[in-house]
């Protein structure tokens, strides 16, 4: 665990911590340095005299304990001194001015990097978090220190985040999981990474944390003694072929794990690199003479061989995956092989830059890819609307599943998976971007909404007469290319806002057999009322820009035309359920599937019905969606009426025994759950099969009657229904 030093030790004395985080810093700082390191214990000890966390410690054990993350990763004394500092100035009367008289001007960045905005008390917590991720990553930008120093705060504020109220504990969790632990991620500190998504989803789902940590337990002792066989054999073997290298088990997180589970929709037992054996060699050579040994050994499972040696990830990490059957013990293992350096840089990251500085090129190396993310993030913040914009745009660009072309010069530009030609465009240069009008890729003329794979070659064909659409919104995944076409749309003329928007409301119209000039007046002016324009204008330049969807307003003036459909604006504006840009439209839930707050929803489009509301797995869902076409994302509203309720589906399996019926009821009613209608189908003569509707809040309120129900000896198994 990051900082396990000081976090085990919870009731030791502030001046306890600092003579154990002294000793660590005396290891690698000068006498000098570890002087200035204790006038800043001093003063952050004073200044925090009075202060308390919510679980009752002095408040400096949260400073000393952020400074030992650093000082395991070996960071220079200005980082370890302004980690003891960097709350003074946000929580106490120390000023930015009196650290730089102190300390220096690079401590007093560091400290003002991490300290979280001021006068934002007006705003949302949206928009709060949106500016203060802003401001810190402009910083950070300038000092990459920043951002290790503020991750290192996050570690161990999520080591001991169960101190705080449930809905503030799952809040930082979610940030954290969206936010921090991708950052660490594309800096490569992938041990930081994996100690904030392991407290993060421990936090924001402790029962799904704590099933597979169980899972992961029982899988690692049926599986102990053949990772221990293996790891012998493999070290036999390279000892044989002259090749002196470290073998090591590795343990799979449950966050890792989870995640795995949910991308492919697998169960837990087919996650085979649960358990795994990493190869750890002296140099690159040495990692495919390794490799070679290992599938000498072990039979590799076909299409499982990843070489992030030659292709290194976007944040720079490299090594050798393979998945091999280990033949005697029937059982498929991961085995990971790298390079000493390379290890150090997969758990350090960018800190690897200022440790390990007698050998510290791939810790360059990193450092540059690092930058250049950096310089990239820059650019998206210069073209963003506002501050949410620019962190939308940011969580797109920390969740690349990487894809791998080529220039027509054979240089390689790495983009997320699903990426298209416009983003390959805009990956180059944005003036490429603007001016894209087709490509050729392996030499073959493609449009450019072609989706794009590993291994091509990619020419891009411009023209001046040519620029950026609306629809380009579509098929773009990159945030840099998302950004710059919405910049280009934002700055042009009202007039072709206006052109663009009418075309392409026209050319959605028309496939319900209408024209624009034929809306009913009344009908348009309680179209433009419910979506707050002033004038058609306004809102047709909205669709021109990208802002409105001209397929929902087809939609809404053609259900307001239909016979005997009538919106009622006032009646709808109370609905609880946001679909950006149609407000005033007709709303209602899928019966087939019962969408609750909190579900992953989409909108589907009927004629007679307006939108229906589905879970985003229901079939009805997924068929539409195959289809591509009358289908849109939607989400809950933030702030629903707590006096909203929404039926659900449950089916329940209880035994047959007098009064069952009467306590489900009773458990049902007890957690503030109606009862709409049961169905009971009697299964065999023990158990019997029930189907209730209740209505819940949303689903934390289901999940709290589930488990409540599952405290009941004769309920056996309830299930939430779903088509």
């Amino acid at each position: 665990m990051v900082g396990q030093a000081l976090a085990v030790q919870p009731e030791a004395q502030p001046d306890q911590l600092f003579l154990q985080l002294r000793t660590v810093l005396s290891n690698y700082l000068k006498d000098s340095h570890l002087e200035m390191i204790r006038r800043a214990y001093l003063l952050a000890a004073k200044a925090h005299s009075q202060q308390t966390r919510v679980s009752g410690e002095p408040y400096i054990c949260h400073p000393l304990a952020v400074a030992m993350i650093l000082a395991e990763m070996q960071m220079d004394a200005d980082s370890i001194a302004a980690a003891l500092l960097h709350d003074v100035v946000e929580d106490t009367a120390v000023s930015r001015t009196q650290l730089i008289a102190d300390f220096g001007e690079d401590v007093a960045r560091l400290v003002d990097g991490v300290t979280k905005l001021d006068g934002l008390s007006n705003f949302s917590h949206a928009e709060t978090q949106a500016e203060n991720v802003q401001k810190m990553v402009l910083a950070m930008a300038k000092d990459l220190r920043i951002i290790v120093l503020k991750l290192a705060d996050r570690c161990h504020n999520m080591q001991t985040i169960s101190s705080l109220p449930p809905q503030k504990r799952r809040r930082i969790a979610r940030e954290t999981l969206e936010i921090y632990a991708p950052i660490a991620h594309r800096l490569s500190m992938n041990k930081v990474r994996h100690e904030l998504e392991n407290n993060g989803f421990r936090a924001l789902y402790p029962m799904r944390y704590r099933i597979l940590k169980q899972a992961a337990l029982k899988a690692h002792g049926n599986r102990k003694e053949v990772v221990s066989a293996l790891k012998q054999e493999i070290s036999t073997r390279l000892t044989e072929s002259g090749l002196e290298c470290k073998v090591v088990g590795r343990e799979k997180i449950p966050h890792s794990i989870y995640q795995k589970m949910r991308k492919g929709r697998i169960p837990f037992s087919e996650v085979f690199d649960v358990l795994g054996i990493r190869i750890i060699t002296d140099d690159v050579d040495a990692c495919y003479r390794a490799l070679g040994v290992v599938h000498g050994l072990y039979q590799p499972v076909p299409g499982h061989f990843k070489d992030y040696v030659a292709l290194p990830k976007k944040n720079g990490y490299q090594s050798l995956h393979t998945i091999v059957l280990a033949g005697e013990y029937e059982c498929k293992v991961e085995v990971q092989i790298r390079t000493r350096s390379m290890h150090r840089l997969a758990q350090s990251g960018i800190a690897a830059h200022w440790n390990y500085k007698s050998e510290s090129d791939s810790a360059k190396h990193s450092n540059m890819r690092a930058n250049e993310w950096l310089q990239n993030i820059l650019e998206i913040q210069k073209s963003a609307a506002d501050s949410l914009e620019f962190l939308e745009h940011l969580k797109v660009d920390l969740f690349p599943d990487e894809t791998y072309v080529l220039t027509p010069q054979g240089e390689i530009i790495k983009l997320p998976r699903g990426s298209s030609v416009i983003d390959f465009a805009y990956a180059v240069h944005t003036d490429i971007g603007n001016t894209c009008l087709s490509a050729r890729v392996d030499k073959r003329l493609v449009p450019i909404q072609t989706v794009l794979h590993t291994g091509q070659t990619v020419e891009i064909i411009t023209s001046k007469d040519a620029r950026p659409l609306p629809q380009w919104l579509n098929y773009v995944t990159t945030a840099k290319a998302r950004v710059a076409v919405r910049a280009y749309l934002r700055d042009q003329k009202q007039g072709d806002a206006v052109q663009f928007g009418r075309t392409l409301l026209e050319r959605e119209l028309q496939q319900f057999g209408m024209k624009l000039d034929q809306v009913n007046e009344s009908t348009m002016n309680t179209f433009l009322s419910a979506m707050k324009y002033a004038s058609l204008n306004d809102y047709l330049a909205a669709v021109g820009l990208g802002d409105r969807s001209a397929f929902i307003a087809a939609n809404w003036l053609c259900q307001s035309d239909a016979e005997g459909m009538k919106l009622n604006v006032d009646e709808q504006s109370s609905s609880s359920v946001v679909i950006k840009g149609t407000e005033g439209m007709i709303v209602s839930l899928a019966n087939c599937c019962h969408p609750i707050p909190g579900d992953h929803i989409v909108g589907l489009f009927h004629r007679n019905k307006g939108m229906v509301v589905h879970l985003s797995h229901c079939k009805n869902a997924l068929e539409a969606r195959s289809h591509q076409a009358g289908w849109i994302d939607v989400e809950w509203d933030q702030v629903i009426d707590e006096g909203n309720e929404f039926p659900v589906e449950l089916q329940l399996n209880a035994r047959n025994k007098k009064g069952t019926l009467s306590k489900i009821a009773s458990t049902i009613s007890s957690v503030g759950c109606n009862i709409e209608h049961v169905n009971v189908e009697t299964q065999d003569s023990q158990v019997s099969r029930n189907t209730f509707i209740v209505t819940v809040k949303d689903r934390q309120h289901l999940a709290q009657l589930i488990r409540k129900l599952y405290r009941l000896d004769r309920v056996v198994r309830v299930k939430r229904k779903v088509s």
